[in-house]
Order: C-alpha cells, then structure tokens, then sequence
C-alpha cells in the first residue's frame, strides 16, 4: 500500500469490490438508450473556439477549461474508477457550445456549470441566467455573435432563482461596451437579492469551502479525479458579479384575468405574471421554497418553449446541498411541478432548464415533468411515512428505495442529490438534527471522541488491524469510520497516524470511485487527498459587487456574526454603542451597540441608548470599501478603517474616538482553509 506522499503521484487501483459494483451498476441501467446523446447534440451551432477561459483580472490563471475534460469524449465505456453511470452523465455535461434550441432561443452549454439561454427580441438579446462569473458570460455570448454575427445590445437580462450560478456572470455582458450597464430591465423573482447575498456572505467561507470539495477544485481532472458534479462539470472560479433587479415578480404583480391575453396561449390562472420584454412574451410561474428560496420558471407562448430553471433538471436533485444551504421543500417542489403541468405542459414542444440539455416533443416533455413531480413527492411522503414508524434519519436512508419506475429512469438518477441524503434532509426539515436516542443527545466532539475510541478497542494498533481486516473485506464505509477516530485521536504517533491516514485514504478512494453521485465522488476523493496532504482548498471572498448589494441591515448583520463573543463578553462589562451616519446615497442612521458578547445594531436611534460614545460619519461607498478591505487587511476591520479615517474618507467625532477600534478589535476573519478531515 503507498505511504506518505507517495499517495499523491501512485494512483489507487480500484479493488474487485468496487470493480464489481460498477460493472453490475453497467448492466442494471438502459445504457442502449442514446436519446439523451441525441437531445444533448440537437441544433448545435458551434463548439468552443478556445481551449480554455483565462482571468479577467490574471490572464495567467485559467478559470474555465475544455481541454481538461476531453477524457470524456474520448472514450465511451467507463473506466473501472468510475461509476459507469456517472460517466455517462459526465459525458453529456462535458458536450459544450452553442445550440439552437428552438425558433429565436439558443444555449451556451459547458461553459460553466450552469447554461446561458439567448433569445432573440425586436432590437437585441433578452438572457436568462448570465453563468457563475463574469469571464464565463462574457466568452459564452463572444461565442454566440461570432457564430451568429448577431451583434444586437443585450436588451434584458433574467435571473430565475438566487444562485450564484446564475447571476454571477452578468457584468460579462457588457464588457464589449465598457462595462457601462444599460438602462434595461433586470428581472428577478421575489426575494432575489435577499437570499442571493445573504447565502454568499452570512455563511460564505464555510460553504466555499465546502464547495471546494463538492466541486473538487484541487482534483486533477480523469478516470481517477473529477468527472464532474452531475449537474454540470463544475463552477467556473472567475469574479462574480451581481447587478440588483430593477423589477420583480411578486404576487403582487400577477396579471388579472381581464388583461389576458389570447397571445398568451394558456388558460389564465391567478399568480402568473406576464411582461413583455423587448418584443418577447414571457409568463412567469413562482416557485419560492423549491430548488431556492427565490426561484421562477418562465413560459413563452409564442415559442411554446418552457424554462424549468432548476426545478426540473436531468438528475435528482439536492434538498440540501453537501456544501451547505437551508434545506429545501420537497413537498412544495412537487405542488409547484404539478402546477407547471396544469400550466403549461398542454402548450409545451420544448423544455429547457438552466442546467443540461432540453426535452423535446410534448409527450416527452409531460413524461418528463410528471416523473419528476412524483420522485420528490415520493421522497416526502415516504420519509414522512417512516419517520413515524420510528425510523431515524440514517435508518430511512440506508433503507429507503425508490421504485423501479422512477429509479430507472436516466433523469432521476442520483448525479447531484442522492436518495441518501435527500431522505436524511427531509428528516432534518421536519425534526431537527436529533434522532431522539438520549445517546446521541450529548456525544463528545470528534478529538474526544476519537481519544476513548482508541482506547476502548486497546490501542490504535488493533484498530488498525481491525480496519485492514475491513479493507480487505470491501467494507470501506466501516473503514473511513475507525480510521477517522484513528486521525482524530489525540497522542497517537506519527507512525500510527500515517498508516491511518493512508488506510483511509485508500478506502476514501475506493468509495470515490464506486460512487455514482458525482457529488459524493468529489467529497471522496478530495477527502483522500486531504487527509494526507493537508487542506488545500479555493479561498474566496465576496466580491464588491455582492457587497454593495447587501442593505445596511445585512452589513450589521455580517459584521456581528464575526465577533469574538466569549472574548468581548469577558472583557467589556459595560455597554458600547456607536452612531453611524451614512451620508450617501440616501441619509440613512444606525446604532451599534456591542454588550454581553453580542453586537446588536437598531436602525436609527437606540431609545435605549441616551449618548453613544462615538459618532461615525461615512459613505456607503466607504464602508463598502472598508468591508473588501477587510479581508485582505492583516488586521481585518479595524486596521482597514483606521486607513479610512486617516485618509479621510470615515469621520469619528464623540466623547469616546477610541470606542470604534475597541469595538472592531473584536472582529474576527474568518478561516477560509479549515480542516476537514484532520483535527
């Protein structure tokens, strides 16, 4: 077995277990079945003209490549270190360029890991979903005017739900005319910017690195690294960028039914919001609670076209993601699938999303929805069922099987979500994290933990020797757990925590890759890599783009969830309060008070605060530029507003001048690189 570092530059052989897992995974699935091969390559227009994306800001890093992944197109069978499922899957997301998807409405596909839809209005180009970066957008639609020469303006632009995926790129749309943004509609659903910004910033260093290893950025790319996530390759790693909506769908703005109209094609029903936008008719149906907190789907009668955004995709999907997210509704996410088919499904000859490739035809296209509706309504219900019939969360996963009817089907399989912890999220929804068992009401943290385990089995030699026995066995889930308390143990030699980490790397690696959710194969992976070489992941901070977005409420917010509150509430008995008075671009007052380790801010004035003891006169400009400072500043907040005071852009006046930096000294930054793995 390799040792040490070895481990980087040996590729593992994938073991008879997992060889036979995946050859009997070939043989269950329809593999003959080449319709989606066919729906994928449909209407091509163009391929990519580039073998990769370079940075806007450094033209040296690459922040999307083709040439990475064209293992992919070379061979058709699998390698026995994948997934032959898998494989498939990353085949059809790695078929890249630009298709023409029906009259007036083309894709840029494999671009990034989400699609760029470009329909054609009266003066220019309406796009939904402008990609996760600027340099991403800005390539995908180069690549649309030059097989095209269609140099028309950008005329509106939609994002249908509040990932980043989806709005990252925009600014990439106007780089050919000096980054100056036109006055055009920007379109949204209902509480876009609310979750866009909260979701990338209140928990944004946790889930990007999370996201390092759902996306297995440090992978190489090949039969023994990253193949893929399932619903796209991966996600681009260029500047993320955000223009606010300047118009948004709401219930308040569903059209009456006296103002429908017969170019509308459907029937009326109450909720739908009809605009037209540069000479294109576009029905909006909400879908709040499902794939995102804030999504839409979008119906255009004249094209008989149906954009599903994420709500209905070529694989399950995730209820709550590996990197991390509120969890989703499976229940509403079925009820509004069920209401797209009495919408729209009649009136449909194309459906296309914002990730994969289209359905085509209206028998296949109603299959289609009504599977999907009925595979997250299945996962409700039946959880449900068997939560109250005792089931834990792990019990229902490990137990819960999806009928042959839906298992069977290419688009349900698990590329991104997975029945397993799908089912464990649906329990997390409706009762928490604890599974009722007084043993798991207080379990020790995994060092503590790891130190009696050891101790409990005699030692970590035996446990070792347990674990190899394991391995040699096929049973690599019960390795990565004895070897994980191995790692996490304190006091154990190096020797012993070399030859678990490796132990577990190797049983890491051969779950990687039997594992048909590209997901969990990037987790895998990532982890064998990690745990013998250390962290290494992407490190990303808010652009400023996000930044300015966030209301005054959310920068409080933000800051408040970095203080060092143990530290603070030991050291400060009395009260701080601080008034800031944002001159710019409206007047606006807020009132910070730091007390018992918790900073609480009050819009306006505190009426429990009789005197502050300092006032802080700035710009939203300056702050903004303050909390991007930040994270590149040694010193974090405070020594990027002291810079500020200095150069005079933020005043401080008051009894106390000194209050704002006792305050902000207990600011923390956050760890963007923290092990997972490893203590």
């Amino acid at each position: 077995m390799p040792r040490g570092g070895d481990y980087v530059t040996e590729p593992i052989e994938p073991s008879s277990f997992i060889t036979e897992k995946n050859r009997a995974a070939k043989d269950a699935l329809p593999f003959d079945d080449s319709t989606d091969f066919g729906d994928a390559n449909r209407g091509l227009v163009a391929v990519p003209d580039q073998p990769a994306i370079p940075s806007r800001s450094n033209p040296e890093r690459v922040v999307w490549s083709f040439t990475e992944y064209e293992f992919l197109s070379d061979a058709e069978d699998a390698p026995p270190t994948v997934n032959p499922s898998l494989w498939r899957q990353g085949r059809l997301t790695s078929i890249a360029g630009l298709f023409h998807v029906t009259d007036g409405i083309y894709q840029v596909r494999g671009y990034d890991l989400s699609n760029m839809t470009i329909i054609k209005g009266l003066a220019g180009l309406v796009v939904i979903d402008p990609l996760a970066s600027r340099e991403t957008a800005n390539a995908a639609l180069k690549l649309y005017r030059d097989a095209t020469e269609d140099q028309s303006p950008v005329t509106g632009v939609i994002y249908t739900h509040s990932h980043v995926d989806h709005f990252g790129g925009v600014r990439g749309l106007f780089g050919e005319k000096g980054d100056a943004v036109p006055d055009i509609p920007f379109i949204a659903p209902d509480g876009f910017l609310e979750h866009a910004v909260s979701e990338n910033i209140y928990a944004g260093p946790a889930m990007a690195r999370r996201s390092a290893y759902m996306y297995a950025a440090a992978l190489d790319k090949g039969p023994t690294g990253q193949v893929g996530s399932g619903l796209g390759l991966t996600v681009s790693t260029g500047e993320v960028t955000l223009i606010p909506p300047n118009q948004s769908i709401t219930t308040a703005t569903a059209t009456p039914r006296d103002q429908w109209q017969a170019a509308d094609r459907i029937p009326w029903r109450p909720g739908l919001t009809r605009l037209v936008v540069d000479g294109v008719r576009l029905i909006f149906q909400l879908t709040p609670g499902t794939e995102a907190q804030a999504e839409m789907n979008i119906y255009l009668p004249e094209k008989q076209a149906l954009c599903m955004a994420e709500n209905a995709t070529h694989t399950l999907h995730n209820l709550l993601t590996l990197r991390g997210a509120q969890v989703r509704d499976p229940h509403a996410w079925s009820t509004y699938l069920t209401e797209a088919l009495q919408t729209f499904a009649e009136h449909t000859e194309v459906e296309f999303a914002s990730h994969h490739w289209p359905t085509f035809g209206n028998d296949k296209i109603v299959e289609f929805l009504s599977s999907q509706r009925d595979l997250y309504a299945y996962l409700n219900d039946q959880t449900l069922r068997l939560i109250n019939t005792g089931s834990t969360g792990i019990e229902a996963a490990e137990d819960f099987e999806l009928p042959a009817s839906l298992k069977t089907q290419w688009y349900n399989r698990g590329y991104y979500g997975s029945v397993s912890h799908d089912v464990k999220a649906v329990y997390q929804r409706y009762i928490g994290w604890f599974d009722g068992n007084p043993a798991h009401l207080w379990n020790y943290p995994p060092v503590e933990a790891g130190r009696r385990y050891v101790d409990a089995i005699g030692g970590v030699e035996p446990l070792l020797a347990k674990a190899q026995e394991a391995y040699d066995g096929g049973d690599y889930r019960w390795v990565v757990e004895l070897t994980n308390h191995a790692v996490f143990a304190p006091g154990v030699t190096d020797e012993y925590t070399g030859r678990a980490k490796d132990l577990q790397a190797q049983a890491l690696t051969q779950l990687g890759y039997g594992a048909e959710n590209g997901t969990w194969r990037n987790f895998f992976l990532t982890g064998a890599k990690e745990v013998v070489d250390g962290p290494g992941g992407t490190p990303t901070q808010a652009g400023l783009d996000l930044v300015q977005s966030l209301s005054l409420s959310q920068v409080f917010d933000t800051l408040a969830q970095t203080i060092d509150g143990p530290r603070a509430g030991e050291e400060q008995s009395a009260p701080i309060s601080l008034q800031w008075h944002v001159t710019s671009p409206q007047q606006q007052g807020v009132t910070t008070t730091l007390r018992n380790g918790a900073l609480i801010h009050v819009p306006g004035k505190d009426l429990l605060v009789a005197k502050p003891q300092a006032t802080i006169t700035l710009t939203r400009d300056a702050l903004d530029k303050v909390l991007i400072a930040a994270a590149v500043a040694k010193g974090g907040f405070n020594e990027a507003f002291e810079e500020a005071v200095t150069e005079g852009a933020i005043s401080v006046t008051g009894d106390d001048p000194t209050a704002p930096a006792t305050v902000f000294g207990y600011l923390t930054k956050p760890d963007t690189n923290f092990a997972i793995v490893t203590p």
